[in-house]
């Protein structure tokens, strides 16, 4: 159990109420649909972008806060949860963190009041985990900047106003800027559903038009800068993916509970009692890796690192899909069914050791880290 502070408690506890009176019915039937309906009755209540300063209708907290609001929300629906997540530590938190003020001002209300949305985009046909390799580029010409390039694989654009998209500047650095989709030279023609029945899309840049309070960080320090937000992006897939874990695991012991075999509950067998045990124990490490990640930068006045948020990442990726299969497996055929909320959950969880960075990547980057740095101490 954490030591929450009283006005975390009560966030939390009307965060858990209004997910399972609003939520539970609808949970794992969106098929792909964005939960509107659901982001804006939590933008009713201030709860859309807990980390967000209050002057643009956040809630004036921390990413803590923002990463157990994910999983109070995702351990009852995991759809409600990816859009708290994408709306809360992903675009709108770079924006907060490197936009002019004209920019906030323009795209954070709307978002923390869950009537729009941010996309962000960073990968290309040919530049994923090798982000370095991107195409996309801006140009500048009397002072005005054009962006031209193309993007793949990107979240939540149906639904969004604008992206954060990352770009290669005159000077050869990385930076991002904020397009508006429905700016002239913007062409989002091409969809993809993922497994989890979620729309990707890959959409296309030709000499857009970028205003100057558009542009979030450029120059040599620029992609430090972005690794930074980048971080807290992955410390919310963490939590994310936490939140998932949870919901098939309540699903799991609710089931053996219920289900009787050989004219007893299955959970009074050993098999049975173990998994779950082993379940739970996976689940509550990860969280704590995760948000353990989380208030130590906050304690610090800092970002997390990259050793506490690629370990948080990659341990709850590793986490979230055993935790489902073995939640499945419970339910034996019942949980193999087309319309039920494991065999949803199953193919949900696949993508959290893909997006924000694979696990591949995340191994790669712990190594970095402790050739650097060696493991850290207690202090």
């Amino acid at each position: 159990m954490l030591a929450l502070d009283e006005e975390q408690r009560m966030v939390m506890s009307l965060l858990s109420d209004i997910a399972e009176r609003e939520f539970r019915d609808r949970a794992c039937t969106w098929d792909g649909a964005f939960p509107w309906e659901n982001l804006r009755l939590l933008g009713e209540h201030g709860l859309v972008g807990l980390n967000l300063p209050e002057e643009y209708g956040g809630g004036g907290m921390g990413e803590f806060e923002a990463m157990l609001a994910i999983e109070a929300v995702g351990r009852v629906c995991p759809d409600t949860a990816n859009a708290l997540y994408g709306q809360s530590m992903v675009a709108p938190r770079a924006i907060d963190m490197f936009g002019s003020e004209a920019a906030k001002e323009r795209y954070l209300p709307p978002v923390c009041r869950g009537e729009s949305a941010l996309a962000i985009a960073i990968s290309e046909p040919h530049a994923g985990s090798d982000a370095g390799a991107m195409d996309t580029h801006v140009v500048e010409d009397g002072g005005d900047l054009y962006l031209s390039g193309e993007k793949i694989w990107v979240s939540y654009v149906p639904e969004s106003d604008a992206a954060v998209v990352w770009a290669y500047f005159p000077d050869d650095n990385l930076g991002t800027v904020v397009v508006d989709l429905d700016a002239p030279g913007v062409d989002v023609n091409e969809h993809y559903r993922n497994m989890a029945g979620h729309t990707q899309t890959h959409f296309f840049m030709d000499e857009v038009r970028i205003p100057a309070e558009n542009v979030l960080v450029r120059g040599e320090s620029a992609l430090k800068e972005q690794l930074k937000a980048l971080n807290w992006e992955r410390c919310g897939s963490a939590a994310y993916a936490n939140a998932i874990a949870r919901c098939a695991f309540d699903h799991a012991l609710d089931y053996a509970r219920e289900r009787e075999q050989f004219d007893r509950p299955i959970g009074d067998f050993q098999g049975i009692r173990w998994k779950l045990a082993d379940m739970a124990a996976r689940i509550e490490s990860a969280r704590s890796v995760a948000l353990r990640a989380a208030l130590t930068a906050e304690a610090r006045g800092r970002v997390p690192d990259r050793l506490e948020t690629s370990v948080a990442k990659y341990v709850s990726g590793q986490t979230v899909e055993h935790v489902v299969s073995e939640a499945l497996q419970i339910h034996g055929a019942t949980g193999y069914q087309r319309d039920h909320p494991l065999e949803y959950l199953y193919r949900l969880q696949r993508g959290r050791r893909i997006a924000a960075g694979t696990d591949e990547v995340m191994k790669d980057t712990i190594a970095d880290a402790l050739f650097a740095d060696g493991l850290p101490g207690v202090v």
